[in-house]
C-alpha cells in the first residue's frame, strides 16, 4: 500500500476506510471486511458512535495474527472534551473502545465548542464560545496526550487556513494533519497548497461526495458527482468507475481520501484506485468539474442562541 509521509517519521496510508454513518452494527463487519482486503488505515471518531464495534473488528484481526504496526488508526476529540481536563480521558475512551494502546492519529474534531458531556447538541444553549474555551488551551492538551504516548501524532478536521495559522503561532507541537471535506466539486485547492507548504498531510473525507449523508446535510437541488459529464468520460474511456476515478485524482493530487463503504466488492474497488495513475490532462478535465460546493456546509451549528455561524467556521 502507498503511503505519505506525516511528522517526517510515519506513513499513512494513502487510501483509508471511513467509519462515519456506520450504524446499526455495520461498522465491526465492515472493518473486519476492509481488513481482509487489504486496508491499513480506519478513520474512527468518537462522535460516530460506533468505535466500540470497530475495536471488536481489530481485536478479531489482531488474535488472527494480524499486527498493530501495521496499521493506521485515527480517533476525534468531540465538541464536548474540549476542556483541558477532558481531552486526556476522551482520548483514552477511544483507545479503550478501540481496543488498542496509542492512537496513530488523534484529531480535533471541530473548531467548535459544547457543554461536557452535551452529545448531540439540542439548542444554543448548549454550546461554549469560542473563546471561552480556546482551542490553543486543547491545542496543549492534545500534545500532552502525545508526550504520555496515547497517540503518535496529532492534527485538526474542518479547520481553515486561518484557524490553523493562529494555532501554529502559540503550538508547541504542529499539526500535522486537517481533515476536511474534499471531491472534485470542492477541490480545496488553496488549502491544500497551504496545508503541502506547512508540512500537513491533506486528509479528505466524503470524497464521493457523501450521497448519505443526514437528511438536515441535504439540499433538493444538491448536485451528484457521479452524475457528472466529465468524471463518466474519464471512467469510459479509462475502463474503470466513477468513484475510482475520483479517489484516483483525490490520491494523484497527493492528498489522502477515506471513502466509507461495507460492501466487499466496493470496499476492493475502492481500494484498487490507490494504484491508477491519471494524466496531467485527465486531471485538468476533471478539475474542471469544480463547482465549489460543500455538501456538510456547517450550517447545522446554526440555531437559535448558537455562537458558531458556517460563514465564520470556514473563514
Amino acid at each position: 500500500m502507498k503511503s505519505v509521509n506525516v511528522a517526517s517519521n510515519l506513513q499513512m496510508p494513502v487510501i483509508g476506510l471511513g467509519t462515519w454513518k456506520m450504524d446499526d452494527g455495520v461498522a465491526t463487519d465492515a472493518v473486519k471486511t476492509a481488513l481482509k482486503v487489504g486496508y491499513k488505515h480506519i478513520d474512527c471518531a468518537a462522535i460516530y458512535l460506533n468505535e466500540h464495534e470497530v475495536g471488536q473488528a481489530f481485536s478479531s484481526w489482531f488474535d488472527q495474527g494480524g499486527k498493530r504496526d501495521d496499521l493506521w488508526i485515527t480517533s476525534k476529540l468531540w465538541n464536548d472534551s474540549h476542556q483541558p481536563e477532558h481531552v486526556e480521558a476522551a482520548l483514552k475512551k477511544s483507545l479503550t473502545d478501540l481496543q488498542i494502546d496509542e492512537l496513530d492519529l488523534y484529531l480535533i474534531h471541530w473548531p467548535i465548542a459544547q457543554k461536557h458531556g452535551v452529545i448531540r447538541v439540542q439548542s444554543g444553549d448548549d454550546f461554549i464560545p469560542i473563546n471561552e474555551v480556546p482551542i490553543s488551551d486543547t491545542w496543549q492538551a492534545m500534545e500532552d496526550c502525545v508526550k504520555k504516548g496515547l497517540c503518535k501524532s496529532i492534527g485538526v478536521s474542518n479547520f481553515s487556513q486561518s484557524k490553523i495559522q493562529t494555532l501554529m503561532d502559540g503550538a508547541h507541537i504542529n499539526p500535522v494533519v486537517n481533515q476536511v471535506e474534499a471531491h472534485p466539486f470542492f477541490p480545496q485547492d488553496e488549502l491544500v497548497d497551504f496545508c503541502g507548504r506547512n508540512g500537513m498531510v491533506f486528509t479528505g473525507y466524503s470524497p464521493l461526495g457523501s450521497g448519505d449523508r443526514p437528511d438536515k446535510m441535504r439540499a433538493d437541488l444538491d448536485p451528484n458527482l457521479f452524475d457528472d459529464e466529465v468524471i463518466k468520460s474519464v471512467a469510459a474511456e479509462r475502463n474503470i468507475t466513477p468513484g475510482q476515478v475520483m479517489l484516483a485524482w483525490a490520491i494523484n493530487r497527493g492528498t489522502v481520501p477515506i471513502p466509507k463503504s461495507s460492501n466487499e466488492s466496493r470496499l476492493k474497488e475502492n481500494l484498487a484506485a490507490a494504484e491508477i495513475e491519471l494524466t496531467q490532462q485527465e486531471m485538468a478535465r476533471i478539475a474542471d468539474a469544480n463547482k465549489n460546493f460543500r455538501f456538510v456546509n456547517g450550517k447545522f451549528w446554526e440555531m437559535e442562541g448558537s455562537p458558531y455561524f458556517a460563514e465564520e467556521l470556514w473563514a
